[in-house]
């Protein structure tokens, strides 16, 4: 979506870590400018006006202008940025300028709304399986983002990214068969055996104990089966 905001930025002809530590101290980010088939511009922009515009509502599909001082004035987005893993600071974006006259493809945030009855009625968890799905538009028509109602899913039924109202001017890029949410059925865990059961069981038998246990059955076995041969009539062997 396109917004009346311009970020102002300067040329920057040196390059590397220690020219990007020196921007940072003056409180700017070393970012490019790309695209449109031209030449990639390296520029510092202020990494306070570029947080503005990704913790917008429209975040990284905000297109807006950037003014290169001297060279030129143009609409952007962000499609790449950094940041600082510790500290959380900005470090480094890239924009690619746009041409406003030709469709280009983005990713699009989706919202639910409503209580499924799935989860009213039926004990089941709503799952949002994907957050965002990817259309073709013009520049102009990129929506904000797409709001899926799912109050009516029942357990097992879902909404996919071809049940998602859209525009005509606006092409889904996404599988149609993607699922963007659904209600399942709560998993049940198997809880571990007490340890009280295992108690009351009283403890295993030691080596010792259970062959002495086993050993009155191998005498007795072995006394029935002396009194059968005894009762047998003895045969020759043959040499």
């Amino acid at each position: 979506m396109r917004r009346d905001v311009t970020v102002a930025a300067e040329p920057r002809a040196a390059r590397g870590k220690n020219e990007a530590r020196r921007l940072r101290q003056t409180n700017r980010i070393p970012a490019i400018v790309y695209g449109a088939y031209q030449e990639p511009v390296a520029v510092a922009v202020s990494p306070k006006e570029v947080q503005k515009i990704l913790h917008s509502s429209t975040g990284h599909n905000t297109i807006f202008n950037v003014d290169i001082a001297g060279r030129e004035s143009t609409p952007v987005m962000i499609v790449d940025w950094q940041y600082d893993p510790v500290r959380d600071t900005l470090l480094h974006v890239d924009l690619k300028r746009i041409d406003l006259s030709k469709r280009l493809k983005v990713l699009v945030p989706v919202v639910t709304h409503g209580e499924a009855r799935g989860v009213k009625e039926q004990d089941g968890l709503l799952e949002v399986v994907a957050r965002e799905i990817e259309i073709e538009c013009l520049p102009d028509d990129i929506p904000e983002h797409f709001t899926v109602d799912v109050t009516e899913l029942m357990l097992g039924q879902a909404v996919r990214a071809a049940d998602i109202a859209m525009p005509e001017r606006i092409t889904l890029v996404s599988a149609p068969e993607n699922v963007v949410a659904h209600v399942v059925a709560l998993r049940v865990v198997e809880e571990p055996v007490a340890a009280e059961v295992v108690a009351e069981a009283g403890p295993a038998p030691e080596e010792g104990e259970a062959a002495a246990a086993a050993e009155p059955e191998v005498i007795k076995k072995g006394k029935k089966e002396e009194e059968a041969v005894e009762g047998e009539t003895p045969t020759k062997k043959k040499r």
